[in-house]
């Protein structure tokens, strides 16, 4: 009997949440945690995440960076290896520098930084045809790192476009490339996820939906046309279960986010639940 039970125990898979941040708050370099955010404005780190995690049966996360600078990729670095909550670092580059080949290298004496991410969003429209950025995200796939791409869905087609130009790269969509749920204008939106899914080297996070929509007033059924819309176009193989801690707490608690998921998934099978919930993030992030 004590045999069964430790093999089943080594057969439980382990769920991860593949988008969370960390950080020691400053306006400075966190100016996009607005008036409307007050509830970030503060230091956010892994000991106020853990028990969180714990209660919702979570067994690690992956950080990511928050903003666009190499001293926070290394400060995720380092709070990983004192939190082993952490599985992996997603931190930022300049891949745009002369000197980006060095910057990777770099970076490569931090073993728990699997990716990297540019805050496209924030960039012009046509930010991924830039040809220097072009040149420095060529240099990621012989460092084994993937890419998070963060947009607005008028950016889905430069970030297909992207995908079918470098085929060997993995990308990550974070947020499901957030569709405007809140005024339900999702239609130009599922074009370009269904363009960009396409391509089998890019993956989506089921992330960010909930402050897409009316922080604190809405319901379950409002994420579920966008969630079939991913499901359809990704499959069960090419998603990955994040909250986007600790962002989505000024629209809901992590506990809410979760159990959607799990009831808008309680008809899957088992196994495609174990994908989407840890066994995806783990082959992507290589973790």
């Amino acid at each position: 009997m004590a045999r069964l039970v430790n093999l089943i125990f080594t057969e439980k898979e382990m769920v991860i949440d593949s988008h969370v941040h960390f950080w020691k708050y400053n306006e400075g370099n966190y100016s996009w945690i607005d008036s409307s955010m007050k509830l970030l404005q503060k230091d956010y780190l892994p000991t106020e995440l853990e028990p969180t995690l714990k209660r919702n049966f979570v067994d690690g996360c992956i950080a990511i960076q928050a903003t666009s600078t190499e001293i926070e990729t290394k400060f995720l670095a380092e709070l990983s290896n004192t939190h082993p909550i952490i599985k992996g670092v997603v931190g930022w580059a300049d891949l745009k520098a002369p000197d980006a080949e060095k910057k990777l290298t770099a970076l490569k004496a931090y073993p728990s930084i699997v990716g990297l991410r540019h805050i496209a969003q924030d960039e012009p429209d046509d930010y991924y045809y830039n040809i220097e950025f072009r040149k420095g995200l060529a240099l990621l796939q012989p460092f084994g790192y993937t890419f998070d791409l963060l947009l607005f869905p008028r950016q889905l087609r430069a970030a297909r476009d992207l995908a079918g130009e470098f085929p060997g790269q993995t990308f990550i969509l974070d947020h499901c490339g957030k569709p405007d749920i809140r005024n339900k204008e999702i239609n130009d939106w599922k074009q370009g996820i269904t363009e960009l899914a396409a391509h089998p080297n890019v993956f989506c996070k089921l992330s960010g939906l909930l402050t897409q929509t009316l922080w604190k007033n809405w319901r379950p059924a409002d994420f579920y046309p966008c969630l079939d819309v991913v499901i359809e176009s990704f499959g069960v193989d090419r998603l990955l279960f994040a909250s986007d801690w600790p962002v989505m707490l000024v629209s809901g608690m992590y506990v809410q986010w979760k159990s959607l998921l799990e009831k808008y998934m309680e008809h899957f099978l088992p196994e495609d639940r174990d994908k989407i919930f840890g066994l995806t993030a783990k082959r992507v992030y290589g973790i």
